[in-house]
């Protein structure tokens, strides 16, 4: 889906992230996360997408940041960036997911394989 909305005959160069839930944490296993969202989560992912794409006019920009009960493996942060070249479009992701994970107003919640949850953002 992300690669569909961004590609287009004009792009030399489409990169793509995809943030993962990985089994581990600061030394310790982790079993599961859940993400939680303020209602203006949207609108701050679509004001990121807006911005980045009027500075840059030849980029066309998607993200979406998953909410709920994710699994090990499982995509929570998914970018797509088409430019004409690939320079570009590298820094656009990453600007992308920096100023996702430090403006969007969601919340991470780690279940530790040891029993112990941990707020992560709040």
């Amino acid at each position: 889906m992300a690669l569909e909305a961004v590609s287009h005959d004009r792009a030399g160069a489409v990169v793509t992230f995809c943030g993962v839930v990985r089994d581990h944490d600061g030394g310790r296993s982790v079993d599961r996360l859940n993400y939680s969202a303020h209602p203006s989560a949207q609108d701050a992912l679509d004001r990121i997408v807006a911005e980045l794409g009027d500075a840059h006019g030849e980029a066309t920009l998607w993200v979406s940041h998953r909410v709920g009960a994710l699994s090990i493996g499982d995509a929570a942060l998914v970018c797509a960036v088409a430019t004409p070249h690939r320079r570009e479009a590298f820094a656009l992701c990453s600007d992308i997911v920096e100023r996702v994970k430090a403006e969007v107003p969601i919340w991470k919640e780690q279940f530790f394989s040891d029993g112990t949850v941990e707020w992560v953002g709040v």
